[in-house]
């Protein structure tokens, strides 16, 4: 089995200088916790959840939110994404991709084809949808 029969191919991405409003409220509304971004449709770096709870200050809508917390919400995409991530190509290997996903923990893997333009992401949601017992 290779990464193109278990990826999903239909992937909501952002520019690279959309804003974090934009960021968190795509991920909030689709329950993702992994966002790849592009730059004129090609794969640049992804946005987890994780990076999005380091960067916004948790004190937005809070009694206690100050102007500085606001503008955590100013930085861009570019900003606060893990560049140059981990990829696959459509015909890598399942079993190839588990290993880096447990070497080097993390918990999505963009498949881009030979330029860099993204195809489709595997979770490891999709490894266990598709995992044969």
């Amino acid at each position: 089995m290779n990464a193109q029969d278990i990826m999903v191919q239909e992937v909501i991405c952002v520019d690279i200088d959309a804003r974090l409003p934009e960021v968190k409220a795509l991920m909030e509304q689709n329950s993702f916790h992994h966002l790849p971004v592009t730059e004129e449709g090609l794969l640049v770096g992804i946005i987890s959840d994780r990076d999005l709870l380091r960067t916004i200050s948790p004190f937005i809508d809070s009694l206690s939110e100050q102007p500085r917390d606001l503008e955590t919400l100013n930085h861009a995409a570019h900003q606060v994404m893990t560049r140059q991530p981990i990829t696959a190509k459509a015909s890598s290997p399942i079993s190839e991709i588990v290993t880096w996903m447990k070497h080097v923990d993390i918990s999505c893997v963009p498949v881009v084809d030979e330029e860099n333009h993204l195809l489709g992401m595997i979770t490891w949601r999709d490894l266990i949808t598709h995992a044969k017992f």
